[in-house]
């Protein structure tokens, strides 16, 4: 009997990575989302690029990586428009607060933001910050502007920190991302 097709077959999902230490598992949920038949592209911040190297994401997901707006040879054809339309999901993991921030009041002042603001595609997030950051007002603020806007958030869960504090923050695991995708699709 045919394994069961992955509702992230043939989808074409726009990865997101802000600059975080959970920039690393990206890495798998890249590889992750490729097993599920999904087509993967990777977007990342200048604050990203500090975590994990875009050679990387680039052997994983066999595309090259997106990181600039300023990308003369991408931006002759507006190569950010083109990206935004090509996305049947995006997904933005790990999300900082910066980030969600600037989703949540539509800043577009970088690549990741500018995609996240030109897409018709559904958007996820996966946070991943310090708990007190997690928990301050203004990132629920922002928070609860991108779930009435129809934002899906995944996670985060709680434990122990990079920074050697516990709680809620550390992003959720890729396998858990995969399927929470899935289930959406």
């Amino acid at each position: 009997m045919p394994e069961p097709r992955s509702p992230l077959e043939g989808q074409r999902v726009l990865l997101c990575v802000c600059g975080g230490i959970a920039a690393y598992k990206a890495a798998e949920l890249v590889r992750r989302l490729r097993e599920a038949g999904a087509e993967v592209q990777v977007a990342m911040t200048d604050n990203a690029r500090r975590f994990v190297g875009a050679a990387t994401f680039q052997a994983l997901s066999g595309r090259a990586v997106r990181t600039s707006l300023w990308d003369e040879a991408a931006e002759a054809a507006m190569g950010h428009i083109e990206l935004a339309r090509w996305a049947d999901r995006v997904l933005v993991a790990p999300a900082t607060a910066n980030t969600l921030a600037k989703l949540a009041h539509g800043l577009a002042d970088d690549l990741v933001s500018t995609l996240c603001l030109a897409t018709v595609a559904p958007i996820a997030v996966a946070p991943a910050m310090n708990n007190r950051m997690w928990l301050h007002p203004a990132t629920q603020a922002n928070l609860a502007i991108l779930r009435q806007r129809g934002v899906r958030v995944i996670g985060p869960d709680e434990g122990p920190q990079a920074c050697g504090e516990f709680g809620p923050g550390r992003m959720s695991e890729p396998a858990a991302i995969v399927a929470a995708l899935a289930e959406a699709a």
